[in-house]
């Protein structure tokens, strides 16, 4: 994601990169071994699995792990930094992050044979930023509590969401492009990345200046101020996009990117028809939504407080992914309004025999153990492998017959990262044979 709306950062400014001997040999030394892995036929085999799943042809249930408490994994300073510079140390916690996924928690990973170098792409956000109080139980977690301030009261307070700007910051995307690849040009291609998938979720925003309480109470007694600020993010996000779109700064994202809550984007439907390499535009990739917020109002609620207004945005889309935490089991005839659907979360708090059988073999489903039980004093692989086959075996039964299997939303795993390599072995055979 390029950016949170409810907050502010400032663009990314650099003129040179000037790294020590040392901090070249670690970069240069970590980039080595990213190019081993990805030289992995493994790879190339699990590409060829994810793009048959989400062509809804799937050989097997594909597995991934995301959302990771890094702050516990680190096992024999495997994570640990060693540069310095502040540019560097970003490349550097990026290429150990992957070589650890590869080494302890694979599922279905895949890594590219390039490194990419982000566009530097600013945004000016919507204006209003969030004014929070946090609570920590752990500073090294990024995981808080958070207690949001009201600051829209009254349909005037709307006019706080402003348009945002974007802009590109050239000559900061060239010095990192020119660092990256003096440092990897005899190692593994760089490639210039522009934005790609985009985190598309208005409700999680506006409740965090609207507040969660008062916004409920308004969908009944000001429906018409929820609407309008509803619409007015919708509108900020799609200015956004159409600069996005303008400037020529989207990339593909139908490879090993991240799509709505779920798994990869590898697919032969995408990108469009005709198809201009040289200018990549919304058809060609994926769309996503989700309104988690609204998880306990009715189906009729949820399509007109937040699904008939995201339309706008997910018919620009080649193909689109709905849905995060929220249960959707009783609310599956509203998936089928969606434009381009193609794949749907299916989070823990499911009635899984309903959203299995209600999704059938037309859309993906992003099926996502509940991932307490890594909170246990006692870590129970059987436990896990229950979780998973079970809801594997749920979904067969139903005819749901495109599954990837998700773990994400890791807020600890009890300070043993262990756990969370064995759950990636036990995922890993349960899917195997099905």
């Amino acid at each position: 994601m390029l950016h949170d709306p409810g907050s502010y950062s400032p663009p990314l400014v650099i003129d040179e990169i000037s790294l020590d001997a040392d901090e070249k040999e670690v970069l240069r030394r970590l980039g080595e071994e990213v190019a081993r892995i990805a030289a992995d036929s493994a790879n190339a085999e699990r590409a060829a699995l994810w793009t048959r799943l989400n062509d809804l042809k799937a050989e097997r249930p594909m597995v991934w792990i995301n959302e990771i408490p890094w702050h516990e994994m680190n096992v024999n300073d495997e994570l640990a930094l060693m540069t310095r510079n502040q540019w560097a140390r970003g490349l550097e916690t990026t290429l150990r992050r992957t070589i650890y996924q590869w080494k302890h928690l694979q599922g279905d990973m895949v890594v590219n044979p390039w490194l990419d170098c982000p566009l530097a792409i600013h945004s000016t956000d919507f204006g209003i930023v969030e004014d929070v109080d946090i609570v920590r139980t752990d500073e090294s977690n990024e995981i808080v509590s958070r207690h949001f301030k009201v600051q829209i009261k009254e349909i005037g307070d709307i006019a706080k969401i402003q348009m945002p700007k974007v802009t590109h910051g050239r000559k900061t995307t060239e010095v990192t492009y020119a660092a990256m690849g003096n440092l990897y040009k005899d190692i593994i291609p760089v490639r210039k990345t522009g934005q790609t998938h985009i985190w598309f979720t208005p409700w999680d925003y506006l409740i965090r200046w609207w507040g969660i309480e008062e916004a409920m109470i308004d969908m009944i007694d000001r429906p018409g101020m929820v609407h309008a600020a509803y619409e007015r993010m919708v509108d900020a996000w799609m200015v956004e996009l159409d600069q996005f779109e303008e400037q020529n700064l989207l990339s593909l994202d139908c490879s090993n990117v991240r799509i709505g809550s779920g798994g990869y984007g590898y697919t032969t439907a995408l990108p469009g028809s005709p198809f201009d390499p040289d200018h990549v535009h919304t058809a060609d990739m994926w769309g996503c939504s989700n309104a988690q917020i609204l998880a306990g109002v009715s189906p009729e609620m949820h399509w007109e407080f937040a699904m008939e207004h995201d339309l706008r945005w997910m018919r620009r889309w080649g193909l689109n992914y709905y849905g995060c935490c929220e249960p959707l089991d009783r609310k599956v005839e509203l998936l089928y309004r969606i434009p381009n659907l193609r794949k749907v979360s299916v989070s823990p708090w499911n009635n899984l025999p309903r959203i299995f059988s209600g999704l059938g073999d037309r859309y993906v489903a992003s099926f996502k153990p509940n991932p307490a039980i890594f909170l246990d004093e006692e870590w129970s692989p059987e436990a896990a492998r229950r979780a998973i086959v079970e809801g594997l075996d749920t979904a067969k039964a139903e005819g749901c017959t495109n599954v990837e299997l998700i773990m994400k939303d890791i807020s600890t795993v009890h300070r043993n990262p262990q756990r969370l390599w064995a759950w990636a072995e036990v995922a890993m055979d349960a899917v195997k044979g099905r």
